[in-house]
């Protein structure tokens, strides 16, 4: 790299763009809202085995090729979440949600991170927009 520029992969929102993105997000929220559902925010890192977990025996091959994953010093291995759904089953599950009246109904808006091949209209960081009915 000889100049300053964004990660290969990565995009920038200007603040027209932004504008746009700014009402379709306020329009979602107001929409789950209307239907009951509560806003939830997990983190953006959480531990690798918990999205190895969810997605079966491809899990090894994805963790190694999509997912931004890094090794910590004391060994624990923690990755860049590539979906919602798993951060928010967790979440569900460690704070005792199964007690709360069922369904529970959550949803959750961000980044995410998946290290896939750049190209027209494919990103390494977008935004997703989750809705999740658990219990």
């Amino acid at each position: 790299m000889t100049a300053i520029q964004r990660a290969k992969g990565m995009q920038d929102i200007l603040p027209d763009d932004r504008n746009y993105w700014d009402w379709v997000l306020a329009t979602a929220v107001t929409i789950a809202q209307q239907y009951g559902f509560q806003r939830i925010d997990v983190p953006i890192i959480e531990y690798t085995p918990l999205f190895a977990r969810g997605m079966g025996e491809a899990s090894d091959v994805f963790v190694q090729k999509e997912m931004y994953t890094i090794e910590e010093p004391d060994g624990d291995s923690i990755t860049m979440r590539p979906e919602f759904t798993a951060g928010v089953v967790r979440a569900y599950v460690e704070n005792g949600m199964s007690s709360w009246p069922q369904p529970v109904k959550l949803f959750t808006i961000g980044p995410i991170f998946r290290r896939e091949r750049p190209q027209a209209g494919r990103y390494r960081q977008h935004s997703q927009f989750d809705v999740e009915i658990l219990g």
